[in-house]
């Protein structure tokens, strides 16, 4: 029973933040003179105007998954991962340098390889914080915020200097990648009016299923959520907490930089030098712990997420100035990161329900007891 209620706080929860969000951006519009009903309705008519529109939140989902799957991994073995827009970063520039490099080569090797370059790039760039967590018990936190800086500035200097002028189109821009290299296929793009959606989500929806799988149902999965909950625990069992916080850093970073190939090779076609850390990694971040790091939950949540950045831009039309439309998806991560006054409330909810049942039983059980002596008397 106790199991069960604990379940559906963990499901309420991520509800009642949304919904609270929804609530407090409401009463923002409302004290700046605009209207919130007229507002979130501009917001989703937008969304879901057209098919074109669908596929372009299928678009902003797909490499929400990939970041907050790599998020959620490393959350299981005990480590906030903040650098995921870094590593992102990378899978982003990799990739294309690979499809750019191969302009003639056949689709069926130019997609896969550049995939995997995007991944290793991911990989490695999370490897580092990742030993150095393990061998010299460094706070990750640090470490892979300062590196965001350092990947972004050095992805840039390489689209400015050591990338063959060939594949540049114009100062820090590159060209756009060959139909050889896209993860679009023209039967996607028509069935969804012509927007950008591409392969990439599909391969985000497949990486859902893997990673649940990793997770729940194999042995390496098993030591990484062992070390998260108690790693002295697991060393004692046999573990070895090194290796496993090195492996699940690695897999954070690999499924961070896909989500930077599907930005690159689905979304964009190209990179362009970037003035600050990529959102989809501090977005992906708030996207797993909306979905309390799940898959069914990291869907929804990438989805309600990109809804609400295409719909936002819909709210202007509402007269809805972009800086309240945009307020919504903070005020949903502060009631995430809240999540503990919200599950608290909620346990107090249960608790006082539990106890006027209680005295509803005892009251009952008294009448009882005082007919039963009437009776007898």
């Amino acid at each position: 029973m106790n199991d069960r209620s604990g379940q559906l706080s963990n499901a309420l929860v991520p509800i009642i933040s949304v919904v609270l969000g929804f609530i407090l951006g409401g009463l923002l519009m409302l004290a700046t003179g605009y209207n919130p009903l007229l507002g979130y309705q501009a917001m989703f008519r937008s969304a879901f105007q057209s098919s074109i529109s669908i596929g372009e939140i299928l678009v902003g989902a797909g490499p929400l998954i990939f970041t907050a799957l790599g998020f959620s991994v490393a959350n299981s073995a005990g480590f906030f991962n903040v650098g995921l827009s870094g590593q992102a970063l990378c899978g982003w520039v990799a990739s294309i340098w690979v499809a750019l490099s191969m302009p003639d080569s056949p689709k069926a090797v130019v997609v896969p390889l550049a995939i995997l370059a995007g991944a290793a790039a991911g990989a490695l760039a999370a490897a580092i914080p990742g030993l150095l967590r393990a061998y010299f018990g460094t706070s990750e936190v640090i470490v892979t915020i300062m590196m965001n800086y350092v990947l972004l500035y050095f992805a840039n200097h390489i689209v400015n200097n050591v990338m063959a002028p060939t594949i540049i189109s114009n100062k820090g821009v590159t060209k756009i990648v060959g139909t050889n290299g896209l993860l679009r296929e023209e039967w996607l793009t028509n069935l969804f009016g012509g927007s950008r959606v591409n392969m990439g989500f599909v391969l985000a929806l497949i990486f859902l299923v893997l990673v649940w799988f990793l997770m729940k149902r194999t042995t390496l999965g098993f030591e990484i959520r062992s070390v998260g909950i108690n790693p002295f625990a697991s060393e004692y069992a046999g573990m070895s907490s090194r290796r496993t916080i090195v492996i699940s850093m690695l897999i954070s970073g690999l499924l961070a930089g896909l989500g930077g190939v599907v930005q690159g090779l689905g979304t964009f076609g190209n990179y362009f030098v970037q003035g600050s850390s990529i959102s989809i990694g501090f977005d992906g971040m708030a996207v797993s712990l909306l979905g309390n790091g799940g898959s069914v939950g990291i869907l929804l949540s990438a989805l309600l997420f990109s809804i609400l950045k295409l719909g936002g831009q819909g709210m202007q039309f509402a007269g809805v100035p972009s800086e309240l439309a945009n307020s919504v998806i903070p005020l949903i991560i502060f009631f995430v990161g809240i999540n503990y006054v919200v599950g608290r409330a909620l346990d107090k909810a249960g608790e006082h329900k539990k106890e006027k049942k209680k005295r509803e039983v005892r009251t009952v059980q008294s009448l009882n007891h005082k007919q039963e002596g009437a009776d007898l008397e």
